[in-house]
């Protein structure tokens, strides 16, 4: 029997790679918006988590009928709705000779018994990460737990909810009985767990933001929320006809937003960074000379090779020398990138021309509660 187990756990693994690859990008935006770094332990058990969450549905999904329009199962009644019906199931189907003790072995053998087995270890790990990675209490893991249970189920009785004809599995209560139990031994194993592992809860009590270097990454993220807000700005602007719109929306949203923002722009404060200068506060020649060379020369002529291409210029032979210069600025600043990325000591040559750099934010603290983060 523990052969149709290992079916859906296969799969889940096969396709954690790409769910924890969409999985990624959420996750980053959220671990430097809430803490202002990524924690490694914290990060492997968020991964761990997911990782459980695709196994339990994997498990409770896998196998599928094979046509959408399966046929009604054969049952009088899609649920089972009399609690503690799998003592029947076991009386009923067990080869146990009760007189003999030597025989009670024999019920890890059962079909039934190995049901509920799977049914309590199914939810026995969520309860765990409620108990030691969400802190949460009791009440809220049994009513979590029962609330997974009954989605479960759920989607089971429902056909995924009527993507199939009929139901591939029916509705037990003793199912939901069985999960909700698993999660409240879970909660007790990650409460003994919980004194010989890290405290999530403390993980950032000896962190020092100041000191921590802001990563490719994270830059990466704030140019990716940057540029989902500027592209429709730009395209707006032409759309209107606006003269050189490409100039005048970079230089809004990356000169004249940053200085009166202390440096920061949309993506910088949702990843929380900012711009440093010379000084305390980021200068208007720091930003002028920074993003000049960023958005004027690199993005310059990529916007210039775009504009001409809208306007059916592309095909000119004219266009040949600029397609070159194009490639070439472009082969050059991806070298110099890549060479930034493998040398930390390196800096980008706006960044060493512009005297610019970028450092964490703290986060804001909360009105009466002085030197609580």
């Amino acid at each position: 029997m523990l052969t149709v187990y290992l079916f859906p756990i296969s799969y889940a693994f096969l396709s954690f790679p790409v769910a924890a690859l969409l999985f990624t990008l959420p996750f980053l935006l959220v671990q430097y918006r809430r803490h202002g770094y990524v924690h490694k332990y914290r990060a492997l058990l968020l991964y761990l988590f997911l990782l459980y969450m695709l196994n339990a549905v994997f498990l409770i999904l896998l196998p599928l009928p094979p046509s959408v329009h399966n046929a009604p199962p054969a049952a009088s009644s899609y649920a089972q709705w009399i609690p503690f019906h799998f003592v029947l199931d076991v009386l009923k189907e067990t080869g146990v000779d009760w007189e003999r003790p030597s025989t009670y072995l024999r019920l890890l053998k059962e079909r039934a018994v190995l049901q509920v087995v799977f049914n309590v270890l199914l939810t026995v790990p969520f309860g765990m990460f409620l108990r030691y990675y969400f802190r949460t209490g009791w009440l809220p893991c049994l009513l979590l737990t029962l609330g997974l249970s009954l989605f479960f189920e759920a989607t089971q009785v429902t056909g995924i909810y009527g993507i199939y004809d009929y139901p591939y599995r029916l509705f037990d209560v003793d199912d939901a009985m069985t999960n909700t139990a698993g999660g409240m031994l879970g909660f007790v194993v990650a409460e003994w767990l919980s004194k010989r592992l890290p405290r999530i809860d403390k993980l950032d009590e000896r962190v020092d933001l100041e000191t921590k270097r802001v990563s490719y990454t994270r830059r990466g993220l704030a140019f990716l929320i940057d540029w989902c807000v500027l592209n429709p700005l730009v395209a707006a602007l032409a759309v209107l006809r606006v003269p050189l719109p490409y100039a005048i929306a970079v230089a809004a949203y990356f000169i004249v937003l940053p200085y009166f923002a202390n440096g920061q722009t949309l993506g910088k404060w949702f990843v929380r960074i900012r711009l440093r200068g010379t000084g305390s506060r980021v200068r208007l020649r720091e930003l002028l000379v920074r993003y000049g060379l960023l958005y004027g020369v690199v993005g310059g002529v990529n916007a210039l090779m775009v504009g001409l291409g809208a306007r059916g210029a592309g095909s000119s032979i004219a266009i040949l020398p600029l397609l070159l210069a194009v490639f070439a600025v472009n082969a050059a600043f991806a070298v110099h990138l890549v060479m930034c990325l493998f040398n930390r000591k390196r800096q980008l040559f706006y960044e060493r021309r512009s005297g610019t750099g970028h450092v964490i934010t703290p986060k804001a603290r909360k009105a009466g509660r002085p030197g609580v983060d």
